[in-house]
């Protein structure tokens, strides 16, 4: 790429005064008594929240079914209420679609949010209720702005506008309701002032087709003073890349010299880490790290430098967990947030104001404190790999990638893996990289891969050793654009989709491996 001076374009100054600047975190700072109740007192909150969902769902249908009215405390409610996936909500879902209300919550539901559908082929529709929005995702994302005035007390993010990658919302096609990805749905309904503030305007920040957003996107933030990114990072650095290489500079901060965060989540940021890094060269940028399912908002990030983001017990989520050790789905026994252990794995439980009821939305934390409790994402109840007693999870994939990335002078652009079977029982992982660049050496990058696999899992180191029964990783470098284009034909580009990286068949490798043989030919 060549790059020429940024004396072509003209930047548009800052037309936000320091005075609102001042003013929007003043009363951001409010927030901080009650951010600090929560976390020095985090087992009353979470109780406190019990006791409001179950008064609230004791409306329903639902919760008259499963005689809400009649518990009184959360043993009770572990005890008499069940386990449940998305199928067995499905029915009261589609009757809340259909308009009937007081399905699964008090009053009638207009959105529904659609799951990224990394663990099935199969859109899942998330009721977004008004209680939903207000309690949790907006609360939620002004705590996160709080905590970051609290890093930076000097900070100027209001005098310039957010960058934020949205989807995009449609009427569904049988139900009189509206449906779309999540990050569509909270943008629609931001406030006046974080619309104000916000860039694409709405009119291209809710385009339904991909590439034209994504232009007019370009155009649009070429000329504004952004001072911070939200987002999910693979899809952000697709736009970044185009937006550095239209405006014609190596460094973004020459185009946006005012930006200071990025607030980032769905997926791990370290396989990207010096991707971004290489956009934003110098450490000016701050990244804060969120836990925004499409089910609700979780979790953020309240220190700098320190592991984990704090567990948010007080936004109309009631938690509960079960141990991986002894995780057997809607049979599992789970335990309440005083009886976690920091180091040990959970499949999150949660009971929400969209109402959703002891759902198990498929994703696992581990606790790294309980004072407060903070939680790291270890990935999904069915994103790894275990064909031959190996278990190896997500975390323990983005970990090996991001050294095997950074130790080879790689960027990262996406990847899956799966298993693959030899003819004596034994066999190995199948893995198809697309890389924006290339690592120096392939073979460097494959034995630093397993080397950190190897480190980082037990399991998999021993049956690693003398190669007897897992062979070395098969690594493909996949051609550039293919799982965009797979995501693409999936009707999942953008929003909060994610590519499915771990997969303990081979469904979804021999499909992009088939895509990959039809662009090739």
């Amino acid at each position: 790429m060549g790059f020429c001076t940024l004396q072509v374009l003209k930047v548009r100054q800052p037309v936000f005064l320091p005075s609102i600047n001042r003013t929007l975190f003043w009363y951001l700072s409010r927030r901080h008594p009650v951010l600090d109740r929560a976390f020095a007192h985090p087992k009353e909150h979470q109780s406190l929240e019990f006791q409001w969902l179950l008064a609230r769902g004791s409306q329903s249908v639902y919760g008259a079914l499963n005689g809400f009215d009649k518990i009184q405390t959360e043993e009770a409610w572990r005890n008499e209420v069940p386990l449940v996936e998305y199928d067995q909500l499905l029915p009261y879902i589609e009757d809340a679609m259909a308009a009937a209300p007081d399905r699964l919550w008090p009053g009638s539901v207009a959105c529904f949010a659609t799951s990224s559908g990394t663990t099935s082929t199969r859109s899942k529709f998330i009721p977004i209720t008004r209680d939903s929005l207000v309690r949790n995702h907006y609360a939620a994302g002004h705590d996160l702005l709080a905590m970051y005035q609290r890093w930076a007390p000097n900070s100027r993010l209001f005098e310039g506008k957010s960058l934020r990658l949205a989807g995009h919302v449609l009427p569904h096609p049988e139900f009189p309701a509206r449906t779309g990805d999540l990050s569509a749905i909270l943008t629609q309904n931001l406030p006046f002032w974080a619309k104000w503030r916000s860039c694409p305007n709405m009119a291209v920040a809710l385009l339904e087709d991909w590439d034209d957003k994504m232009e007019r996107t370009v155009d649009q933030v070429l000329h504004e003073n952004i001072t911070s990114l939200f987002g999910v990072p693979s899809w952000l650095l697709v736009l970044l890349r185009r937006v550095r290489e239209k405006a014609g500079v190596e460094d973004l901060h020459q185009l946006w010299p005012n930006l200071e965060l990025f607030a980032h989540g769905a997926i791990n940021l370290a396989p990207y880490r010096d991707s971004f890094e290489s956009l934003f060269p110098g450490n000016r940028l701050h990244y804060l790290e969120s836990y925004n399912a499409t089910e609700g908002y979780f979790a953020v990030q309240d220190r700098s430098g320190v592991p984990g983001m704090a567990l948010l017990t007080n936004r109309g989520v009631y938690f509960e967990f079960i141990p991986m050790s002894a995780y057997r789905g809607t049979n599992s026994d789970a335990v309440g947030l005083g009886d976690v252990e920091v180091g040990e794995t959970y499949a999150v439980v949660i009971s929400t104001a969209g109402g959703l009821w002891r759902y198990l939305p498929g994703d696992t934390v581990r606790f790294v404190s309980t004072a407060p409790y903070r939680i790291e994402f270890a990935g999904r109840t069915r994103l790894y790999i275990n064909a031959f007693g190996e278990e190896v999870i997500l975390d323990n994939a983005e970990k090996a990638m991001a050294l095997a990335c950074s130790e080879s002078n790689a960027e990262l652009c996406d990847y899956t893996a799966a298993p693959w079977h030899g003819t004596s029982g034994n066999g190995g992982h199948e893995w198809l990289v697309e890389f924006h660049r290339e690592p120096q050496s392939m073979d460097g990058f494959i034995q630093t891969l397993d080397r950190a696999l190897r480190e980082l899992n037990s399991d998999y180191d021993s049956k690693r050793t003398d190669g007897l029964i897992l062979a070395l990783p098969r690594v493909h470098v996949a051609p550039k654009g293919l799982f965009e284009r797979w995501m693409r034909e999936k009707g999942k580009l953008g929003g909060q989709n994610k590519v499915p990286r771990l997969w303990n068949d081979r469904t979804h490798l021999e499909s992009l491996l088939e895509l990959r043989n039809r662009i090739q030919e």
